[in-house]
């Protein structure tokens, strides 16, 4: 239970202030539209 709060609730300075999923969301999402 802990690791999925960390990953979808917890913010991060480091990414922004995103959680690690909405930046691995965020990084897909980029990486879409550059191909």
């Amino acid at each position: 239970d802990y690791i999925k709060w960390y990953n979808t609730n917890r913010l991060h300075s480091s990414l922004g202030y995103l959680t690690p999923l909405e930046m691995e969301i965020k990084l897909n999402n980029n990486l879409k539209k550059a191909a």
